[in-house]
């Protein structure tokens, strides 16, 4: 089964009453493969407007990436994003990864830099022959009758941004370049995503921005990849969670709340649906789509 690129994503997200998304990694080994379709199983009866595959740092995951993007456009009745980055490709290799998901059937792509080889917030280096933002990557792309694509949006702000608003201006330029969607890395507060969206509308981005929903699972783990992008947990937050710190089942419970509560009040606050960071693993979704009264 392919997904003809007739409908935008902008089209599909006006289509439905909210949209839900997953995002999926490529694993490392045969059990990490199992869990993986065992998580896409379970979760495809929901119905999402789209899945994506991440990719690894310099295009490590290349092969399994476009591999598994493939696999869900041929087998499954979900619509599949690849990632793609800038870091480690020359503009050849970036067209030839389009092409070679392009005749797999796969249409849509995000389209993003990446980070450093070196790791989030290190100084930033163009691949000799690549490209050095973002925007020049979705221009690539838009000029391709056969894509179409959406980009990442931050909701306080990419860790190497000067400020807020060069920030949002980098996202215009996304936008202009011929992005149809947004999605945020993740949300830790509603204000933060309502904010972002104002200063979007502000620049004249004007696309639908889908936030990113990560529950805290695990306090450590967390707090280590919210430094990763030069933030901090809300104190709120870690009020909530630290009494819990030795006991993991009642942290992961509180955690499971504190999402439920987070995506309700993007909802209400107009957001175009969520995009569920699932570390392959499908329970703590569905767990969410209950709370949420969300049926298969």
């Amino acid at each position: 089964m392919t997904h003809a690129p007739g409908r935008s994503m902008r089209e599909l997200l006006a289509a439905g009453e909210r949209s839900f998304s997953f995002e999926f990694f490529p694993p490392k080994d045969e059990a990490g493969e199992q869990q993986l379709w065992q998580a896409i199983t379970d979760l495809e009866p929901f119905g999402p407007t789209f899945v994506s595959v991440t990719y690894g740092a310099g295009g490590t995951t290349r092969d399994r990436t476009v591999a598994i993007t493939e696999r869900i456009a041929r087998d499954t009745s979900m619509l599949p994003v690849a990632h793609l980055t800038c870091v480690g490709h020359t503009t050849d290799e970036l067209t030839a990864i389009l092409d070679e998901l392009s005749a797999a059937g796969v249409t849509h792509v995000m389209a993003l830099r990446g980070d450093p080889s070196t790791g989030p917030g290190t100084p930033w280096t163009p691949t000799e022959g690549g490209l050095t933002y973002a925007s020049e990557l979705v221009e690539l792309i838009s000029a391709r009758a056969d894509m179409r694509i959406g980009v990442a949006a931050f909701p306080e702000g990419h860790i190497d941004a000067a400020d807020l608003e060069s920030d949002a201006r980098v996202l215009k330029a996304k936008h202009d370049a011929g992005a149809e969607f947004a999605v945020t890395d993740m949300v830790l507060r509603a204000s933060d995503y309502v904010a972002l969206v104002e200063r979007a509308t502000a620049v004249g981005a004007d696309f639908p921005i889908i936030p990113g929903i990560m529950p805290i699972l695990n306090l450590r783990s967390m707090e280590r990849m919210v430094e990763f992008s030069g933030r901090q947990l809300p104190e709120e937050t870690s009020a909530r969670l630290t009494p819990y710190a030795d006991d993991p089942v009642a942290l992961r419970a509180e955690g499971i709340a504190i999402a439920t509560e987070l995506c309700e009040d993007l909802l209400g606050a107009g957001a175009p649906g969520l995009h569920f960071y699932t570390l392959n693993r499908s329970k703590a979704t569905r767990e969410i789509f209950a709370n949420l009264r969300i049926t298969v």
